[in-house]
């Protein structure tokens, strides 16, 4: 028997679970949702200080990149959630918006109505800051925002040394000034992770007119004609049917997105005919376009144990837990990413073009260099804000179970390499100013002497990673290569959107989970309007 719904989300991510909430607002229609992982029950989820526990396992797809010619040839892990509330379940909780020009880009790129006087008000809309208001913040939103209640003696360190080397002072991120330094505001309210599937999903799940599956892989989108009329999912080995009276939403992320357009018959004709899939429409932009901001991490190696690693310790792991769930503090609060940013590699440059992550420990992120065990380190994360090397997403199988072949081509324009060694150089340089160096035992790899640019560069293709932010590979705009309408809409078809990070035009300065609950908002007026 197929069920029959007016919408159905594929996805439960960050961009699914708004567009559930905010659908089932209407009584009216029924609305499902399908997400191909698990409940968001796992403790580690909720505790800030867990995502470093989350970037592998059962939590996400497990996949990796194809060889990156231009980063000495290594397969990069290319984390994304598999989980209700997707990558907001999983990341560093770290809330930035993106710099205002972004948007006013993407109108130029295609994307009509997009400016960042047509954005703002989704952004007030999806915010309950905790601490700051006024015409840069909403506080009433279900996405809580707060601050990070007790950073560590090193984060502080780093905001002063960011200081002493020329970066003003930064509070807000996300208020008329994105320069300088300072702490992140965090998703978090009352001490817990606020991912979408908590702030949006969770208190919408009593609604009778919504439906949420969980554990079920979307195999493909079926049509009736040019429409877009239901999907065909697998739970386990049981195939069933839902079928959508309305609209189909694809919310599947930056990388599952295109899979399941290339699955169902929408993208290059010639990749879907070398894979025996039927064409339903020649759109040779799907899969292509894929940007990801390219982050290269140091690790200094710090005189005393004073860093969040000392809680890898076993007595003081357990005092922390205890701290946490006694008094929602500790190091258990934190999310490790405590503070960052945003600065230019040249002073020609109009706005920040690199942004910081500073780290208060070492081996928080896999395959990244650390410190010797049984010692406490820091680390610093860089990356290129607005890359030029572009990547693809294209099938390795019809089969949906099959992994796709993810390659972000990283590196590949000569400037992104340049300016990704230049990130090195001043990673090194904040590390060697007088207020985290006085804590800090070695740098380690460069032995406490300054690099040059060609170290940087060889030190950035050997050690330089995901950022977690893959985006644009269905982008939004008009003419050659675009995917979707600036209203979401899959150009060819009916009855079938695009609302995540795949239909951005082009990548934002800045992380991208807040803009991609943004562009979940916007979709939802569209389709309450009739747009």
């Amino acid at each position: 028997m197929t069920a029959r719904f007016d919408y159905i989300v594929v996805g439960g991510g960050s961009a699914g679970c708004v567009l559930a909430s905010r659908l089932s607002e209407d009584p009216t229609v029924k609305v499902c949702l399908i997400e191909a992982g698990k409940r968001d029950v796992h403790p580690f989820i909720h505790i800030p200080a867990g995502f470093a526990k989350m970037t592998g396992g059962p939590w996400t797809w497990g996949l990796q990149t194809v060889p990156q010619k231009h980063a000495n040839n290594r397969k990069i892990s290319y984390v994304q959630g598999r989980v209700l509330g997707g990558g907001s379940s999983i990341n560093a909780e770290v809330f930035t918006r993106g710099h205002p020009s972004d948007f006013d880009r993407w109108e130029r790129e295609g994307a009509t109505g997009w400016a960042f006087k047509d954005v703002q008000k989704y952004f007030l809309r999806s915010e309950g800051n905790t601490i700051l208001s006024g015409a840069w913040h909403g506080t009433l939103g279900p996405l809580g925002v707060s601050d990070m209640t007790a950073p560590n003696v090193t984060t502080q360190a780093f905001v002063q040394s960011c200081q002493e080397m020329g970066l003003p002072y930064n509070r807000d991120f996300n208020g008329p000034t994105q320069e300088g330094a300072g702490l992140y505001q965090l998703t978090v309210r009352n001490q817990r992770r606020c991912s979408t599937a908590v702030g949006y999903l969770r208190p919408a799940l009593a609604r009778k007119n919504l439906t949420v599956v969980t554990n079920a892989l979307v195999l493909r989108i079926l049509f009736e004609g040019r429409r877009a009329a239901g999907v065909q999912y697998a739970v386990g080995s049981k195939v069933m049917i839902a079928a959508a009276e309305r609209e189909i939403l694809v919310t599947s992320g930056a990388i599952g997105t295109p899979k399941l357009m290339l699955l169902s018959g929408i993208g290059p004709a010639e990749h879907l005919r070398q894979h025996g899939i039927p064409v339903v429409q020649d759109l040779p932009g799907v899969g292509e376009n894929l940007q990801d901001h390219y982050g290269v991490d140091i690790v200094a190696e710090i005189e005393k144990n004073i860093s969040l690693d000392k809680y890898n310790k076993l007595h003081n792991m357990a005092w922390s837990g205890l701290q946490y769930a006694v008094f929602g503090t500790g190091a258990a609060a934190s999310n490790i990413v405590e503070a960052g940013a945003f600065w230019r590699t040249s002073p020609a440059v109009d706005v920040p073009d690199i942004q910081f992550h500073f780290l208060a420990g070492a081996g928080a992120e896999a395959g990244v260099m650390t410190v010797p065990k049984g010692r406490a380190g820091i680390t610093l994360n860089s990356y290129l804000l607005r890359p030029k090397s572009r990547g693809t997403v294209r099938l390795t199988s019809a089969d949906a179970r099959v992994d796709p072949q993810v390659d972000p081509n990283f590196l590949s324009h000569p400037e992104d390499l340049r300016l990704a060694a230049k990130g090195v150089m001043l990673s090194y340089e904040m590390f060697s100013q007088p207020s985290l160096q006085k804590h800090i035992r070695e740098i380690c790899f460069f032995k406490n002497k300054a690099p040059s640019l060609d170290e940087c560069e060889a030190y950035a293709r050997q050690y330089g990673r995901t950022s977690y932010h893959p985006a644009c590979t269905c982008r939004m705009g008009t003419g050659e290569g675009a995917v979707v309408d600036p209203f979401l809409k899959v150009y060819g078809v009916e009855g079938l959107r695009i609302c995540d990070s795949s239909a951005m035009p082009s990548l934002l300065g800045s992380n991208t989970n807040a803009a991609t609950v943004m562009i979940a908002e916007r979709t939802a007026d569209f389709i309450r309007a009739g747009a």
